[in-house]
């Protein structure tokens, strides 16, 4: 079966585009994530996100204004206990108690598995006209969220001690970034929903921290391996009708694998080169 058939019919062009969007958002976002070691906060995110979007549901209003206000909260709940504690200590409980709310929202609306099933793997190809304009305006929010905090990112995690004697704040960087991780989550829900969002997020921006040697060209390589990842799972979903978070996350990781490998072989070359 010819794969680009799926463009004749407008839900799949609609998909195209909102998965194009979502995967330029997650390599650049994903980049930093990466570089600062704040993967689990990547991974409960969407989690939590799962209860606003459930929020959304029970209550009858758009559910991208539901992940969008959860996932607000819980950044700057991880944020501002993270002040105070350890941040994996400060996201865990954050990521209970979204659970925990998500668990009971879904019970007291009494939500068929379809729904709960579209909430925690998305489903890209039900995904409107207004949905496409949504997730690009809110893609657009995360990138410009990053690049305007490239430098104080980038500063306070390759030189942290640099950046304290010059007055760079750290404490700024990680709200910056957990801000633009609420709105790439947002984003990305309906897309590959809330089990599999992780991985679109970590596994092309590892695979580019594998190949790259200047952070713009791990940047670039991120968002090109997230697109082609996104494309590929599109393709094989219409192809197969099986979920395209599944092909998401296998396909992550056979990036990373063939990432670290490819890393490894150039390596034993160049030593042996040396020697």
């Amino acid at each position: 079966m010819n794969p680009f058939v799926m463009f004749a019919f407008p839900f799949a062009r609609h998909a195209f585009l909102a998965a194009s969007f979502v995967a330029v958002a997650a390599g650049w976002i994903g980049f930093y994530v990466v570089l600062r070691g704040t993967a689990f906060a990547a991974h409960a995110l969407p989690k939590i996100g799962f209860a606003g979007a459930s929020g959304a549901l029970l209550f009858g209003v758009n559910s991208l204004f539901g992940v969008s206000l959860y996932s607000a909260i819980a950044a700057l709940g991880i944020g501002a206990l993270a002040e105070r504690d350890r941040r994996d200590v400060a996201t865990a409980l954050v990521l209970a108690l979204g659970l925990g709310t998500g668990a009971l929202f879904l019970s007291l609306g009494n939500l068929y598995a379809a729904d709960a099933m579209s909430l925690l793997f998305g489903q890209v190809l039900g995904v409107s006209s207004s949905g496409v304009v949504e997730t690009a305006c809110v893609s657009a929010a995360a990138i410009a969220l990053v690049v305007a905090f490239h430098r104080v990112l980038l500063f306070t995690t390759v030189a942290r001690e640099a950046a304290l004697v010059r007055g760079a704040s750290n404490r700024t960087a990680d709200w910056a970034l957990l801000a633009s991780l609420g709105l790439a989550t947002s984003a990305m829900m309906p897309v590959v929903g809330a089990l599999l969002s992780f991985s679109l997020l970590v596994g092309p921006a590892l695979a580019a921290r594998h190949l790259a040697h200047r952070p713009w060209q791990a940047i670039v390589q991120s968002i090109a391996l997230s697109l082609v990842i996104t494309w590929l799972s599109l393709f094989l979903s219409f192809a197969l009708g099986w979920p395209v978070g599944f092909f998401v996350a296998c396909l992550s990781a056979l990036a990373y694998a063939a990432a670290r490998a490819i890393s490894r072989a150039l390596g034993r070359k160049t030593q042996a080169g040396a020697a």
